[in-house]
């Protein structure tokens, strides 16, 4: 939360009041929302989470101390600033007492309102910090706050502060951008190891010609091109923790010399003759579930000093609970990005967002969010997310056969037929989605490319 970016709830029933605040705050570069009675309050303090309310106390139906009664049941750190046509101290005092932040008497001078408001938000930016400090030490914040407030999400914190202190190698388990990078630098933060370095390595990133060479380092004169001495990855990782991100895509050959180094706990750079020892610590990440492995992609005795402790994220798609949170938590952080001030998201294009399967998970929601907010000029709608990456593959579909045969085949030739009908439908919607990439496609399905390849032929 930032001051620029805070949003300010102005409930009233008078609208030129609601108006004039609007104006106000929006010009001091606050986000300011509007509400004409105490239901609607509630209804968008539950929508748009708004970080300060300014609350007439005298309103129709719902009055402003009926309100705040009902705001701090919901949110008690949430600052509340009560305005009144009679300034009685009496008044004052309950409102104090009901927990307000403090309070304005009609006529008020627009300083006063705007250095109130300031202050009161500097507070609860104050507060939140602070407890997100109590919380990071806990070993909460970073991933609730990142992840979400799911059940699932919980099992996850509770399996990192369990194995997070220890020095287990962990292996990470979980389809591309679940979340996988964001848990191993939770466990390294938690850890004994928090003060010495976090080194990232994506295995698949680097030519396995230089894996040696990226991974142990290297003398001076080493090889052509060695016109100085290198330390590698390992040695880098001295006294913190080294993550081998997708770790399957390691070439056999190196998953050797990686074992080596674990059971001996000392690398030899290339060119070298004398060994370094290394204190590290391992965690390891993979989108291939490595129980049910192809012994080509992983040595049994590597997974095994790898699997001390294992986590699995699960995919997006199984944690739905999460997908409203991130959203408006990705909304955010691009509004400060991109210097915007989208108000938020239709409720319709949640439940678009919520049904959608997302195959690639946070990353791909972060990126239609973001995406969107680009587009956007005040809420989000349908209009601003990919139609055709989002909306038209999440609709659910099912094929019906135009004319049942019932004289001419059995049940079993009428299933069959059935099944093939639908394999093609599903076929050829992933081919449109994917702009004819087969290999893409097998990726969308979950299905190997062999298999991709024989069936569309």
């Amino acid at each position: 939360m930032t001051l620029r970016n805070s949003r300010v709830l102005i409930v009233d029933d008078e609208a030129d009041i609601c108006l004039m605040l609007s104006h106000l705050m929006d010009r001091e570069g606050f986000i300011s929302l509007t509400a004409h009675d105490g239901e609607a309050a509630l209804k968008m303090i539950a929508l748009k989470k708004p970080d300060l309310l300014l609350v007439d106390i005298k309103m129709p139906g719902m009055d402003g101390m009926e309100l705040l009664k009902r705001v701090k049941e919901l949110d008690q750190d949430l600052p509340v600033i009560m305005i009144t046509a009679f300034a009685h101290v009496t008044g004052a005092v309950a409102a104090m007492r009901g927990g307000a932040y403090d309070y304005l008497s009609k006529p008020f001078e627009h300083a006063m309102v705007v250095r109130l408001v300031r202050h009161a938000l500097n507070e609860r930016v104050r507060r939140r910090r602070l407890l997100d400090m109590a919380d990071q030490a806990a070993g909460d914040a970073s991933l609730r706050d990142r992840m979400g407030c799911s059940e699932a999400v919980s099992q996850i914190i509770e399996k990192v502060n369990q194995v997070a202190n220890s020095d287990f190698n962990v292996l990470i388990q979980g389809e591309t951008g679940s979340g996988k990078d964001l848990v191993a630098r939770a466990i390294h933060q938690l850890s004994r190891r928090a003060k010495g370095p976090f080194v990232p390595v994506d295995c698949g990133a680097i030519p396995e010609t230089l894996i040696e060479s990226e991974m142990f380092g290297y003398q001076k004169g080493a090889f052509t091109g060695a016109v100085g001495a290198k330390p590698g990855k390992f040695e880098i990782a001295r006294g913190g923790t080294l993550f081998l991100d997708e770790i399957s895509n390691l070439p056999l050959s190196s998953q050797a010399k990686l074992l080596r180094v674990l059971q001996e706990k000392t690398v030899y750079r290339l060119g070298a003759t004398k060994a370094v020892l290394v204190d590290v610590r391992l965690l390891a990440a993979t989108n291939q579930d490595l129980s049910q492995k192809d012994a080509a992609l992983m040595r049994d005795d590597l997974f095994f000093r790898l699997n001390e402790f294992s986590l699995t994220i699960p995919p997006l798609r199984e944690r739905k609970q999460d997908i409203p949170y991130l959203c408006n938590r990705f909304l955010a952080l691009t509004n400060a990005e991109l210097h915007k001030n989208i108000g938020g998201i239709s409720e319709s294009c949640l439940e678009i967002l919520t049904a959608y399967d997302w195959p690639g998970n946070v990353r791909q929601l972060r990126s239609v969010i973001r995406r969107a907010v680009l587009l956007a000029e005040d809420t989000i709608t349908e209009k601003q997310l990919d139609i055709k990456g989002v909306v038209a593959a999440g609709m659910a579909f099912v094929p019906r056969m135009q004319k049942m045969p019932w004289h001419a085949h059995s049940f079993k030739e009428i299933v069959r037929d059935g099944v093939n009908s639908i394999e093609k439908e599903i076929l050829g919607r992933a081919m449109e989605y994917t702009g004819g990439n087969k290999a893409k496609a097998a990726r969308l399905l979950r299905i190997d490319y062999k298999t991709m390849h024989t069936k569309l032929k």
